[in-house]
Protein backbone atom coordinates (compact mmCIF):
# COMPACT_ATOMS: atom_id res chain seq x y z
CA UNK A 1 0.00 0.00 0.00
CA UNK A 2 1.72 3.25 -0.96
CA UNK A 3 1.87 5.82 1.60
CA UNK A 4 -0.83 8.89 1.81
CA UNK A 5 0.79 12.23 -0.46
CA UNK A 6 1.31 14.29 2.61
CA UNK A 7 3.04 11.44 4.61
CA UNK A 8 6.82 12.54 3.44
CA UNK A 9 6.50 16.19 4.09
CA UNK A 10 5.17 15.59 7.58
CA UNK A 11 8.25 13.09 8.21
CA UNK A 12 10.60 15.57 6.36
CA UNK A 13 9.48 18.39 8.93
CA UNK A 14 9.73 15.86 12.04
CA UNK A 15 13.41 14.97 10.73
CA UNK A 16 14.52 18.70 10.93
CA UNK A 17 12.80 19.13 14.09
CA UNK A 18 14.22 16.07 16.08
CA UNK A 19 17.63 16.86 14.17
CA UNK A 20 17.96 20.21 15.66
CA UNK A 21 17.11 19.10 18.79
CA UNK A 22 19.36 16.72 19.22
CA UNK A 23 22.01 19.25 17.42
CA UNK A 24 21.56 21.98 19.90
CA UNK A 25 21.14 19.83 22.88
CA UNK A 26 17.07 20.02 23.96
CA UNK A 27 17.94 16.58 23.73
CA UNK A 28 20.59 15.70 25.95
CA UNK A 29 23.41 13.08 24.66
CA UNK A 30 22.50 9.81 26.03
CA UNK A 31 19.07 10.68 26.76
CA UNK A 32 16.44 8.28 26.12
CA UNK A 33 13.18 9.65 23.62
CA UNK A 34 9.96 9.02 24.82
CA UNK A 35 7.80 8.79 21.96
CA UNK A 36 4.58 10.06 23.36
CA UNK A 37 6.19 12.76 24.94
CA UNK A 38 7.57 13.72 22.02
CA UNK A 39 4.72 13.06 19.84
CA UNK A 40 2.96 15.03 21.74
CA UNK A 41 5.12 18.25 21.76
CA UNK A 42 5.37 17.71 18.24
CA UNK A 43 1.51 17.75 17.40
CA UNK A 44 2.78 14.66 15.56
CA UNK A 45 0.95 10.86 15.14
CA UNK A 46 3.54 7.99 16.40
CA UNK A 47 3.84 6.37 12.73
CA UNK A 48 5.30 9.24 10.93
CA UNK A 49 7.45 10.09 14.16
CA UNK A 50 9.04 6.56 14.51
CA UNK A 51 9.83 6.85 10.49
CA UNK A 52 11.87 10.32 11.51
CA UNK A 53 13.56 8.84 14.20
CA UNK A 54 14.03 5.52 12.22
CA UNK A 55 15.88 7.99 9.38
CA UNK A 56 18.13 9.68 12.13
CA UNK A 57 19.16 6.78 13.21
CA UNK A 58 20.95 6.38 9.54
CA UNK A 59 22.10 9.66 9.81
CA UNK A 60 23.87 8.90 13.31
CA UNK A 61 21.53 11.52 15.15
CA UNK A 62 19.82 8.76 16.83
CA UNK A 63 20.58 5.11 18.10
CA UNK A 64 18.13 2.35 18.77
CA UNK A 65 18.40 -0.41 21.54
CA UNK A 66 16.10 -3.56 21.09
CA UNK A 67 13.58 -3.58 23.69
CA UNK A 68 14.92 0.30 25.23
CA UNK A 69 14.10 2.64 22.12
CA UNK A 70 15.36 5.26 20.53
CA UNK A 71 18.23 7.77 22.37
CA UNK A 72 19.88 10.56 21.56
CA UNK A 73 23.27 10.08 20.27
CA UNK A 74 26.06 10.04 22.95
CA UNK A 75 29.65 12.01 21.37
CA UNK A 76 33.08 12.24 22.49
CA UNK A 77 35.90 14.62 21.35
CA UNK A 78 38.42 10.96 21.32
CA UNK A 79 35.96 9.34 18.70
CA UNK A 80 35.97 12.71 16.90
CA UNK A 81 39.89 12.68 17.00
CA UNK A 82 39.92 9.09 15.45
CA UNK A 83 37.75 9.77 12.79
CA UNK A 84 39.06 13.00 12.00
CA UNK A 85 42.59 10.89 11.49
CA UNK A 86 41.40 8.32 9.39
CA UNK A 87 39.88 10.59 7.25
CA UNK A 88 42.49 12.91 7.06
CA UNK A 89 44.57 9.67 5.88
CA UNK A 90 42.10 8.85 3.44
CA UNK A 91 41.63 12.24 2.15
CA UNK A 92 45.86 12.86 1.46
CA UNK A 93 45.99 9.97 -0.66
CA UNK A 94 43.16 10.57 -2.47
CA UNK A 95 44.02 13.83 -3.91
CA UNK A 96 47.37 12.17 -4.71
CA UNK A 97 45.89 10.18 -6.76
CA UNK A 98 43.73 12.76 -8.39
CA UNK A 99 46.83 15.01 -9.31
CA UNK A 100 47.90 11.80 -11.41
CA UNK A 101 44.64 10.43 -12.48
CA UNK A 102 41.37 13.00 -12.93
CA UNK A 103 41.30 14.82 -16.16
CA UNK A 104 41.17 18.42 -17.10
CA UNK A 105 37.54 17.97 -17.80
CA UNK A 106 36.39 16.66 -14.47
CA UNK A 107 38.65 18.95 -12.93
CA UNK A 108 36.37 21.85 -14.55
CA UNK A 109 32.87 20.09 -13.73
CA UNK A 110 33.89 20.50 -10.09
CA UNK A 111 34.96 24.16 -10.59
CA UNK A 112 31.84 24.30 -11.90
CA UNK A 113 30.33 23.15 -9.20
CA UNK A 114 31.32 25.28 -6.83
CA UNK A 115 30.89 28.13 -8.64
CA UNK A 116 27.24 26.89 -8.61
CA UNK A 117 26.52 26.63 -5.12
CA UNK A 118 28.78 29.83 -3.99
CA UNK A 119 27.22 31.99 -1.57
CA UNK A 120 24.74 31.80 1.83
CA UNK A 121 21.58 33.17 0.36
CA UNK A 122 19.11 30.63 0.17
CA UNK A 123 20.94 27.54 1.45
CA UNK A 124 19.97 25.68 4.45
CA UNK A 125 22.99 23.92 7.20
CA UNK A 126 21.75 20.73 5.09
CA UNK A 127 22.65 22.12 1.92
CA UNK A 128 26.36 23.34 2.87
CA UNK A 129 26.95 20.20 4.54
CA UNK A 130 26.05 17.58 1.02
CA UNK A 131 27.72 20.30 -0.97
CA UNK A 132 31.00 19.68 1.08
CA UNK A 133 30.82 16.17 1.13
CA UNK A 134 30.30 15.95 -2.67
CA UNK A 135 33.43 18.00 -3.31
CA UNK A 136 35.42 15.45 -0.96
CA UNK A 137 33.84 12.39 -2.19
CA UNK A 138 34.20 13.56 -6.02
CA UNK A 139 37.61 13.24 -5.25
CA UNK A 140 38.20 10.48 -3.76
CA UNK A 141 36.45 8.77 -6.47
CA UNK A 142 39.03 10.49 -8.82
CA UNK A 143 41.64 7.83 -7.02
CA UNK A 144 39.48 4.84 -8.78
CA UNK A 145 40.13 3.06 -5.50
CA UNK A 146 36.29 1.92 -5.08
CA UNK A 147 37.05 0.71 -1.05
CA UNK A 148 38.47 3.84 -0.74
CA UNK A 149 35.69 6.34 -1.49
CA UNK A 150 33.23 3.28 0.57
CA UNK A 151 35.02 4.41 3.66
CA UNK A 152 34.98 7.98 3.52
CA UNK A 153 31.75 7.93 3.10
CA UNK A 154 31.44 5.36 6.05
CA UNK A 155 33.81 8.67 7.74
CA UNK A 156 31.22 10.96 7.11
CA UNK A 157 28.40 9.50 7.74
CA UNK A 158 29.88 9.16 11.35
CA UNK A 159 30.76 12.77 11.69
CA UNK A 160 28.28 13.88 10.39
CA UNK A 161 26.47 14.32 13.78
CA UNK A 162 29.26 16.55 15.11
CA UNK A 163 29.77 18.77 11.59
CA UNK A 164 26.11 19.62 12.64
CA UNK A 165 27.21 20.83 15.63
CA UNK A 166 29.65 23.81 14.57
CA UNK A 167 28.71 24.14 10.68
CA UNK A 168 27.30 27.70 11.45
CA UNK A 169 31.06 28.87 12.24
CA UNK A 170 32.48 27.48 9.03
CA UNK A 171 30.43 28.60 6.16
CA UNK A 172 32.19 31.21 5.00
CA UNK A 173 36.09 29.63 4.76
CA UNK A 174 35.22 26.57 3.15
CA UNK A 175 34.54 27.56 -0.61
CA UNK A 176 37.92 29.74 -0.86
CA UNK A 177 39.45 26.03 0.87
CA UNK A 178 37.53 24.10 -1.71
CA UNK A 179 38.97 25.90 -4.63
CA UNK A 180 43.00 26.48 -3.76
CA UNK A 181 42.79 22.30 -3.50
CA UNK A 182 41.20 22.03 -6.51
CA UNK A 183 43.84 24.75 -8.55
CA UNK A 184 46.52 22.85 -6.60
CA UNK A 185 45.48 19.35 -8.42
CA UNK A 186 44.79 21.14 -11.76
CA UNK A 187 48.16 22.46 -11.39
CA UNK A 188 49.22 18.73 -10.73
CA UNK A 189 51.29 19.85 -7.64
CA UNK A 190 50.50 16.83 -5.53
CA UNK A 191 52.88 18.19 -2.56
CA UNK A 192 50.39 21.71 -2.14
CA UNK A 193 47.44 19.45 -2.60
CA UNK A 194 48.48 17.41 0.15
CA UNK A 195 49.55 20.13 2.69
CA UNK A 196 46.09 22.47 1.70
CA UNK A 197 44.04 19.41 2.67
CA UNK A 198 45.80 18.79 5.80
CA UNK A 199 44.94 22.13 7.30
CA UNK A 200 41.55 21.97 5.75
CA UNK A 201 40.46 18.82 7.63
CA UNK A 202 42.51 19.43 10.80
CA UNK A 203 41.85 22.72 11.52
CA UNK A 204 37.85 21.39 11.55
CA UNK A 205 38.81 18.93 13.87
CA UNK A 206 39.72 20.87 16.20
CA UNK A 207 37.04 23.61 15.48
CA UNK A 208 34.53 20.74 16.41
CA UNK A 209 36.73 19.43 19.37
CA UNK A 210 36.65 23.04 20.87
CA UNK A 211 32.84 23.38 19.98
CA UNK A 212 32.19 19.65 22.08
CA UNK A 213 34.38 20.71 25.16
CA UNK A 214 32.17 23.82 25.76
CA UNK A 215 28.84 22.02 24.72
CA UNK A 216 30.03 18.74 27.71
CA UNK A 217 30.84 21.97 30.10
CA UNK A 218 27.85 23.60 29.84
CA UNK A 219 25.35 21.15 28.77
CA UNK A 220 24.77 19.86 32.45
CA UNK A 221 25.07 23.26 33.98
CA UNK A 222 22.54 25.48 32.36
CA UNK A 223 18.99 23.29 31.34
CA UNK A 224 18.53 26.58 28.55
CA UNK A 225 21.76 25.64 26.94
CA UNK A 226 21.25 26.03 23.35
CA UNK A 227 24.49 25.80 21.21
CA UNK A 228 25.84 28.98 19.90
CA UNK A 229 26.64 27.66 16.45
CA UNK A 230 22.52 28.15 16.33
CA UNK A 231 20.20 31.16 17.27
CA UNK A 232 17.48 28.30 17.36
CA UNK A 233 16.08 25.53 15.91
CA UNK A 234 13.81 27.47 13.54
CA UNK A 235 17.23 27.89 11.73
CA UNK A 236 17.66 25.07 11.00
CA UNK A 237 14.40 24.21 9.64
CA UNK A 238 14.62 27.43 7.09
Amino acid sequence: MSKPPETDGMVGALLADIRAMAVDFRLRPGERINEVALAAKLNASRTPLREALNRLVSEGFVTFESGRGFFCRRYSVAEVQDLYQLRQAIERFAVERAVELASDNLISELRAFLERTAGEEGRTLEDVLAYDEYFHETIAGWSGNGEMLRTLRNVNARIRFFRWVDMQARRGRTQGEHREILDAIGNRQAGEAVALVDRHIVRRRDEIAEALKECHARLFVDEDFVHPAFKSAEELCA
